[in-house]
């Protein structure tokens, strides 16, 4: 059992989110985007090199994160009904922090990107929400298209930024809770897949205390 387990999971990671005043555009283009706001590639641990890159920041009223993921060979390929089996960002947020929790509470939220598969055309960038397994409740009901979403996608690569609003995330309070429970993976069905903190069978979908801890800095 212990040769299937990641070197990353016998660590508890606290990674800073740095605050950015002002939120950037939304559109996609990763050059805005500056070294200091770098998530560390944590599958380095293992050896492996990462075939995407992670930015993150925040401010009083928006999650921000950045998803860039180059070098691909033809346009990505996404389902929206069956968003898990295919190319797309999955995105888990704790406004609390509850790493001693084993099962998600009304805090945690986790969210899906798709590159592309929305829209009558399907050209368009798809986000949703999903429930956590055995989450002992729901977080509120959220509106969707409050996040600002914005992508860039051709056959050699795809980039997807996302603002999401403090209306969003149940809890959201950078002020008192500067501390929040992060996790993030991203499927190509090229490449496989890269894991935040810990890899698929560590349950990271029903156990919020396998994801990484971000610190709101300033």
């Amino acid at each position: 059992m212990i040769d299937i387990l990641d070197r990353r999971a016998f660590f508890r990671f606290e990674l800073p989110i740095p605050y950015l005043a002002e939120t950037p555009r939304v559109d996609g283009s990763m050059r805005k985007w500056r070294r200091e706001h770098l998530c560390p590639a944590l599958v380095e641990l293992e050896d492996r090199e990462p075939f995407a890159d992670v930015y993150w920041a925040w401010n009083e009223h928006y999650l921000i994160v950045a998803f860039d993921v180059p070098n691909r060979r033809g346009l990505p390929r996404c389902d929206p009904k069956h968003w898990w089996k295919q190319d797309g960002v999955r995105l888990c947020i704790d406004t609390r922090d509850t790493r001693d929790n084993k099962r998600g509470t009304r805090f945690c939220h986790f969210f899906y990107f798709l590159p592309r598969g929305g829209g009558t055309n399907g050209k368009q960038p798809v986000v949703g929400m999903h429930r956590l397994s055995r989450t002992k409740e729901r977080p509120a009901e959220i509106d969707l298209s409050a996040i600002k979403l914005g992508v860039r996608c051709d056959r050699s690569g795809y980039a997807i930024e996302a603002a999401i609003p403090g209306s969003c995330l149940t809890g959201w309070n950078p002020a008192e809770h500067p501390r929040i429970g992060i996790f993030h993976k991203i499927k190509d069905v090229q490449r496989g897949a890269q894991n935040l903190s810990v890899n698929d069978e560590l349950g990271w979908n029903v156990d919020p205390s396998t994801w990484a801890t971000g610190v709101l800095t300033r």
